[in-house]
């Protein structure tokens, strides 16, 4: 059955999802559908994989016996295998009609025991689970999801990695769409994971890491752009990237897995809290790379300055170190720069407010501190402002900041700030990139260029003496009007100064306290 285009496959996906409870439901069943999803293309991949031996061996009986003795013949072996071997593999799961939800559950766990890459990604849902004594998905619903999955074949012949796993990210993107705050947890607007990943422009054979991955996009769109430049070259290396992550919320890590695969891209993602414990390290030390890419949840307050005191790895230096207790933002660029090679550039995606608070402010402020050192070691390389409303767990603008370890003579002791407050397209539900715009904000910062009202080359000594704020719509006025920086920013910092100013009320009163005041 032909699957037509991306755009058609792209509404059967969704469709999917919505036919168990509708769309404004749907995402509360992502753990639900993305399995079976992926599940049915490793089922039509393995009967393309059976066809293929078959025509060597002469019947599929002889195929399913020669690759259940030889599970290497196949990337992937489903130990499963309908009455009639001529049927396919996925009728195994569509001519289920008695405890759907439990054997199902079941298909998946064996699934998982017969190919270890796939253990804890496949085998973590029960299907069958209760909440209060009620199924969270109901045998009736999950035969009509995959009868909806059914209508289409996912095989070698039938789409591209490129086209599924075009499709499997348009699902994870609606899923955020309706997920609100937790979107940001697994997801990053494939627009702004575009321009990142241009702006990086990794070569064939680089190592790329992302040390809070959430479901890979950003890992996916380096390689996306690797693989581009390699097609536009048109010889010598075409080595793909070794893509790297780490990833804390294990239902994220799962669907991370799933993305790469799918993709039929490979890498290693490791599960766990980075912050605290990076899994990827060599003789004791951090691990490093060629390119780190990452959007770190905004204003962890999570961490301590114990957390920081006691890193055994060398990523909070003196001078640098606790941003305090407020926002572990430049912790997670301090972790990452610490992660990046001697010639390694990395993009992070940030709160705007990161790149402002608390300069200006007449008292010593912790992350001005750590952004000083920063500025002062030349490791950053640019910013970029963006629009608001391009995230969906926040209408809040963000900016992308840019770290160089190897800048060139000319960026030395200078950086580029891109104010693309302005680059935008309306949508529904939230704005996005055109095309044009990814394009206009990668370029002037491939080409380092200025641009009135766009882009600036600013001096190290003209960031010292706005002491250190390097916001680019601080440097940038997109529009006539006298107050050009965004209320949103204004209000971080407020809230910022508010805070810092409880904190140390509190260690003045406990200190007043113990001195019988």
């Amino acid at each position: 059955m032909a699957n037509g285009n991306g755009k058609s496959l792209e509404s059967w996906i969704w469709d999917a999802a919505c036919s168990i409870r509708g769309a404004q439901d749907a995402p509360k069943y992502k753990d639900f559908i993305l399995p079976l999803v992926f599940t049915k293309r490793l089922c039509d991949v393995f009967d393309d994989e059976l066809n293929r031996i078959t025509e060597e061996v002469g019947s599929r009986s002889k195929a399913f016996r020669l690759v259940a003795s030889d599970r290497k013949l196949v990337r992937f072996f489903l130990p499963l295998q309908p009455e009639n071997p001529e049927d396919p593999v996925w009728s195994v799961i569509r001519g289920m009609s008695d405890k759907i939800g439990e054997q199902l559950t079941t298909l998946l766990r064996d699934i998982a025991r017969a190919n270890p890459l796939l253990e804890g990604i496949i085998d973590r849902v029960d299907f069958n689970a209760t909440t209060h004594g009620q199924r969270d998905i109901d045998d009736d619903r999950l035969s009509n999801l995959i009868e909806k999955i059914s209508e289409k074949r996912l095989g070698l012949d039938d789409v591209e990695p490129d086209i599924i796993g075009r499709s499997y990210e348009y699902l994870i993107r609606k899923f955020a769409e309706g997920s609100g705050q937790s979107a940001g947890e697994f997801y990053t607007p494939m627009e702004v994971g575009l321009v990142m990943a241009k702006i990086m422009d990794p070569d064939p054979g680089m190592t790329v890491y992302d040390p809070c991955c959430g479901s890979a996009g950003l890992l996916i769109k380096c390689q996306s752009v690797a693989k581009e430049k390699i097609t536009a070259m048109n010889e010598g290396n075409s080595a793909p990237l070794r893509l790297f992550g780490q990833e804390f919320i294990g239902g994220t890590w799962a669907m991370a897995n799933m993305n790469m695969i799918i993709h039929d891209m490979e890498g290693k993602i490791e599960i766990g809290d980075t912050f605290r414990n990076p899994k990827f390290r060599r003789e004791g030390r951090l691990q490093t790379f060629d390119r780190v890419v990452a959007n770190p949840m905004w204003n962890q307050d999570w961490f301590t300055e114990q957390d920081y005191d006691s890193d055994e790895l060398g990523r909070f230096p003196q001078g640098a170190g606790f941003p305090g207790k407020q926002s572990a933002d430049w912790g997670w660029i301090q972790h990452i720069a610490s992660s990046m090679n001697d010639t390694g550039k990395a993009a992070v995606v940030l709160d705007t407010g990161a790149a402002s608070r608390g300069s200006g402010n007449v008292n010593r402020n912790k992350e001005r501190e750590v952004r000083k050192w920063f500025v002062e070691q030349d490791l950053i390389e640019g910013v970029v402002y963006l629009a608001e409303n391009l995230f969906y767990n926040t209408s809040a603008p963000a900016v992308i900041l840019f770290l160089n370890r190897a800048k060139g003579e000319e960026r030395r002791g200078r950086m580029l700030l891109v104010n693309a407050g302005k680059v935008f397209a309306k949508g529904d539900p939230k704005n996005y990139l055109p095309d044009e715009g990814i394009e206009r904000i990668a370029s002037a910062f491939l080409e380092w260029r200025e641009e009135e009202k766009f882009s600036r080359i600013v001096s190290m000594d003209e960031i010292a003496r706005t002491d250190y704020n390097i916001s680019p719509s601080r440097y940038i006025h997109v529009s006539d009007a006298e107050e050009y920086r965004p209320i949103g920013e204004i209000l971080n910092e407020l809230e910022a100064l508010e805070a810092e100013a409880a904190e140390t009320n509190a260690a003045l009163n406990a200190a007043l306290r113990k001195l019988g005041v």
